[in-house]
């Protein structure tokens, strides 16, 4: 990492693509993340105005964000002139009634890749640029998550299937090389530091199925989480949420049992929750879908014990190496006593590559002041907990 060199990448890679298009035109989809946003950028750089660039508002992107990223390309020095797409409507139609995590994943895929194929050809480009990097081949093609960018690899003939050839400039970088090639570039830290986001945005953050009012709601926890935990500088943090329905869990007793030993607290001061919807989780490197565990451990006077994160971790450790069907392990931050439609999951975490990640130790002041707001202002939630799930065995996205 220490002796990459953006300068000479974009050098590289600049001919690179003037040699890959050529005269003809070309498309990029823009989310407004650093890798699809660098991308646009440098194959500006490359091919100037035979470059089409888009925005598909698919409704999943965060709150007013298709016409701030808009604003940023378009404006000095990228002048790179965007469109906005709106495709909200057919993208939640496409994912209604969807539950399994991989199911939502490749039904977003084609969705997306339609729709781009309907804007090529509509501007006349033969050629799709995206912003694919190497941690999502990796994950693609180890079995972990399929990423929604990753066609060729698996064996999906893009011209064939959707009428044009991919380019992909980033494919042999890492995220934090992407930043670097960013900051070169002169990308503003808003872009070449943001938040990484999945492509198919925040339908992976949504658990279960997708319905409006719950979308709506992870939009307003997204934008609080994002604004109070930044000063920790955790290398990824955001929001997730899942419907409030429990299963019914044999080892529920035996999970109760090992945390208040572990947490050295009476067993009738924890709780336990175990919800019906699953998140993906990782095991040898290959993607396993689990349950999705959340611990409450009450004080004497009826308040949450806050616990060291570090002891939460090894806590998570212990429940998921004595029950493997669990993936993942969220401990209770604020509850109210009224029981409503969602609860909302906070995730941070440290990571170099994104191939694994540690939790981040976010001070428990952080997290009271998020869950003190996501309940206020989401009138349908009715808990807020933080993961305390490392990459391996959880996933770094919930699904």
């Amino acid at each position: 990492m220490e002796s990459f060199n953006p300068q000479k990448f974009v050098e590289t890679q600049v001919e690179a693509i003037r040699r890959a298009i050529g005269n003809q035109k070309a498309l990029v989809a823009v989310s407004g993340g650093v890798d699809s946003t660098t991308c646009a950028v440098l194959t500006r750089k490359a091919i100037g105005e035979n470059l089409v660039c888009v925005i598909l508002d698919d409704a999943f992107m965060r709150e007013g964000e298709p016409e701030r990223v808009a604003e940023i390309l378009s404006k000095e020095p990228f002048n790179v002139p965007v469109k906005i797409v709106d495709v909200r409507e057919r993208f939640l139609n496409a994912m209604k009634g969807l539950r399994d995590a991989e199911e939502k994943r490749k039904k977003f895929r084609e969705t997306f890749y339609n729709v781009l194929s309907e804007t090529a050809k509509k501007e006349g480009c033969s050629i799709l640029v995206q912003g694919t990097i190497r941690a999502d081949i990796v994950e693609t093609v180890g079995g972990v998550k399929t990423q929604h960018n990753v066609l060729e690899q698996i064996g999906i003939n893009p011209v064939e299937k959707f009428g044009f050839k991919v380019v992909e400039p980033l494919l042999a970088l890492y995220k934090e090389q992407v930043r670097m090639v960013a900051r070169y570039l002169g990308l503003p830290p808003e872009v070449s530091e943001r938040q990484p986001f999945p492509g198919p945005g925040l339908s992976v953050r949504v658990v279960g199925e997708i319905r409006l009012d719950k979308l709506e709601t992870l939009k307003k926890a997204t934008t609080i989480v994002e604004g109070l935990l930044a000063e920790h500088k955790p290398s990824q943090y955001f929001a997730a949420i899942i419907d409030n329905e429990e299963a019914q869990e044999p080892s529920a007793a035996h999970v109760r049992e090992t945390v208040a030993r572990l947490l050295n607290v009476p067993s009738r001061n924890v709780h336990l929750k175990v919800f019906r919807d699953k998140a993906t989780g990782v095991e040898g490197g290959k993607r396993r879908y689990g349950k999705i565990v959340g611990v409450k451990v009450e004080t004497l006077d009826g308040k949450v014990f806050q616990v060291p994160i570090s002891r939460l971790v090894s806590l998570q450790a212990k429940i998921i190496s004595e029950n493997p069907a669990i993936t993942r392990v969220l401990y209770a931050v604020d509850e109210l006593a009224e029981k409503k439609p969602y609860i909302i999951s906070i995730r941070a975490v440290q990571t170099r590559d994104f191939l694994t990640a540690e939790v981040s130790e976010i001070p428990w002041k952080t997290l009271e002041k998020t869950a003190e707001n996501i309940l206020a202002k989401c009138p349908n939630v009715s808990a807020v907990y933080y993961d305390v799930t490392p990459k391996p065995p959880a996933t770094i996205e919930m699904e």
